[in-house]
């Protein structure tokens, strides 16, 4: 009997189905249940919540959102090898958990919500984190089905999604974070902690979404912090000349540098490029104001 419910130790689960974690599949069992309890607590309160898991294996986080409370929880599993383990817990709480064998990142979350409070929470697949994320941060409509995001990465992805303006890590992934939601790093997770051990450390990322963040084009924004971070240690003016529109005027139009470089521009500085970008290409007399981020 494990420490949070009746059903057995994971190890024991993990030797009954024979589930060694497969590296194709980006798998890294979690086995403390404390510490999955732990990742299930910093979504917040559960009991009238659908929960989204991605890729939940054994089971270890997914007993975590139902003993805290999930109303439901929505596991969405590639393996065919965990689902009769996943049976085994689902039939421990009927009724709350719905199990669907499929890839996550071809998996259209939003209506499965049911138009209900959602929250999604996982130890994500390292191999297909970010996809998912930059899939969710992507939503239409905004504000989107989930209240939330806690989700577990590598340390070096953490650090790119709450990377702030003149850090290493500052990035096209940080400015659309920035620009539609407040994330943080919550706590760090030892690679001890995982069946196999990763070589990295991972973190796990606490997401809320901004309800109204700065106007913008969402792939106008896109393609503007692409030109501007594929060339970071380039001026501005130079950098942005592949967008095929005068660098300059865009600059100017968005009240920026063109001295400064990608890595310093923070995300209003970004919104306000994509704004003049949009009314530059449209032929209109561009705005050149910055206003302060949503909060």
């Amino acid at each position: 009997m494990s420490a949070i419910d009746e059903l057995p130790p994971l190890r024991d689960v993990i030797r009954t189905h024979g589930l060694s974690a497969l590296k194709s599949l980006g798998q890294n069992f979690l086995l403390d249940l404390n510490l999955t309890s732990r990742v299930a607590r910093t979504a917040g309160a559960l009991e009238e919540m659908t929960v989204f898991e991605v890729g939940p294996g054994p089971g270890g986080l997914t007993r975590a959102l139902l003993a805290l409370g999930a109303k439901r929880v929505v596991a969405v599993e590639r393996d065919s090898r965990c689902i009769a383990a996943l049976n085994e817990v689902a039939a421990h709480y009927p009724g709350r958990l719905e199990i669907i064998e499929g890839d996550a990142l071809a998996t259209d979350f939003a209506p499965l919500a049911a138009g209900g409070r959602a929250c999604i929470v996982a130890n994500l697949p390292y191999n297909i984190g970010t996809p998912l994320l930059v899939g969710w941060l992507s939503a239409e409509p905004w504000p989107p089905f989930y209240e939330s995001l806690t989700l577990m990465f590598q340390r070096e992805v953490a650090e790119r999604i709450v990377a702030t303006p003149g850090t290493d890590h500052y990035g096209r992934l940080a400015v659309l974070t920035g620009w539609r939601a407040v994330a943080r790093i919550a706590f760090d997770v030892a690679p001890s902690a995982f069946v196999p051990p990763p070589k990295v450390t991972s973190s796990v990322v606490h997401i809320v979404p901004r309800p109204v963040p700065l106007a913008c084009d969402r792939r106008t924004l896109e393609r503007v912090t692409e030109a501007a971070f594929g060339q970071r240690r380039k001026m501005l003016r130079q950098s942005l000349k592949s967008l095929g529109i005068d660098a300059l005027a865009l600059l100017e139009a968005a009240g920026i540098e063109p001295t400064e470089r990608a890595e310093q521009v923070p995300v209003e500085g970004f919104v306000a490029l994509a704004n003049a970008l949009v009314t530059l290409r449209a032929g209109q007399a561009p705005r050149q104001s910055v206003s302060p981020a949503s909060s």
